[in-house]
């Protein structure tokens, strides 16, 4: 990602002023990665959690197009889109405004947080000179053309109806195209997922809809920037179009985007549910492993974490598993297993073995290897 940004700066004839502040960053991030969240198992002990923000509210109406407030017809899609997923089982909703209120950037991106939600929906409608029509999906990212970065900047601007604002975002100036820089590399960890699910809403959209198909897009979000979960903004429409803008403005409109955002939400759960699955803890490994035995004496034996085994194939990617690193996988007959880190101690395999259970591998055992291959824990654990 750096070299991303490196390349994006030498072609602005910007790495002499930012080169600096680019590695202190990526410093920064090193020393203290973001930890990802992601409810990729079928454990029901834990719902999925979509935090379902509406763009503007309050003081802040957003864009008029025609007329239209945009903070209203956002919020109306969002509590259509929440009443729909609070019926489906396993699914928790949490809203950062279900009314006519004025909530800052930072404070959204800290509601989801807080809640450790496995998907951030930010919902808004669009605006242009000309009659643009369509939606369109928005994850974190450098703007790839002056467009995006208008777009980006359109929705930061609200940053100046805040208290502290410069305080609370590091002096980020949304006029600033450089500003964007900074944004982009906390969100790096989620990026894959987040355009899985800006993805799965683009084509909900054009399936469902018949939406001119607006692509998934990366820009400069600053509400993006502090989520700590693979996050989207959606741009349902232009208001500033006559035409959508009135269809936006109905209650046709808003009930039949809310439809298709929702089963793009549960599209997207459940292809994480079903590419990848916790294994249960079957056999005498389970056994073993629960007795208290004698630091291990046994030379060449390595332990590793199972912590889930699936028919897919994954990138063994820290975001594909709650943020666990490293994964290693091993295929076997028709399964994937994916195992988390390897010590050559017992003991240490115990302590990985419960940080995994932490992140929600419930099902998360010890699996004994010798010369690459598994054996039984039991021959090489002492009674």
């Amino acid at each position: 990602m750096l070299v991303i940004v490196f390349k994006y700066l030498l072609a602005m004839k910007l790495v002499q002023h930012y080169t600096f502040n680019i590695l202190l960053i990526g410093f920064c991030l090193i020393a203290n990665p973001a930890v990802a969240s992601i409810q990729t198992d079928s454990s029901q002990d834990k719902p999925f959690v979509v935090v379902l923000d509406a763009g503007h509210g309050g003081k802040d109406s957003g864009n008029r197009g025609n007329g239209y407030y945009e903070k209203k017809i956002a919020l109306n899609i969002i509590l259509q889109i929440g009443e729909i997923l609070e019926k489906k089982p396993n699914v928790k909703v949490i809203y950062t405004r279900k009314t006519d209120v004025f909530v800052d950037l930072i404070e959204r991106a800290r509601i989801a947080n807080r809640a450790d939600a496995d998907l951030f929906i930010s919902v808004h409608c669009d605006a242009h000179t000309s009659q643009a029509y369509g939606a369109g999906t928005f994850v974190l990212g450098l703007h790839a053309n002056q467009r995006n970065f208008e777009v980006a900047k359109k929705e930061n601007s609200v940053i100046f109806y805040e208290e502290n604002y410069e305080e609370n975002y590091d002096g980020f100036d949304p006029n600033n195209p450089e500003s964007v820089i900074g944004l982009t590399l906390m969100q790096e960890t989620y990026l894959n997922q987040s355009i899985t699910a800006a993805d799965a809403i683009q084509k909900s959209f054009v399936a469902n809809l018949k939406r001119k198909d607006r692509t998934v897009k990366q820009a400069g979000f600053v509400v993006l920037k502090y989520t700590y979960m693979p996050s989207v903004l959606v741009e349902t429409g232009f208001l500033t179009n006559v035409k959508e803008g009135a269809y936006l403005n109905s209650s046709k409109g808003k009930l039949q985007m809310a439809q298709a955002i929702s089963k793009a939400i549960i599209n997207y759960r459940n292809s994480l549910n079903s590419s990848i699955n916790t294994t249960s803890s079957i056999g005498e490994e389970v056994v073993e492993e629960e007795k208290e035995p004698a630091v291990v004496t046994s030379e060449g034996v390595v332990y590793k974490i199972q912590i889930a085994a699936s028919s897919k194939k994954l990138e063994t990617k820290a975001y594909n598993f709650k943020g666990l690193s490293p994964i290693s996988l091993e295929k076997e007959e028709k399964l994937y297993r994916y195992y988390f880190n390897e010590t050559s101690s017992y003991e240490k395999a115990k302590k990985l073995k419960k940080k995994a259970k932490r992140k929600g591998y419930k099902h998360a055992f010890i699996v004994a290897f010798k010369e690459n291959k598994k054996i039984k824990l039991s021959t090489v654990i002492p009674k």
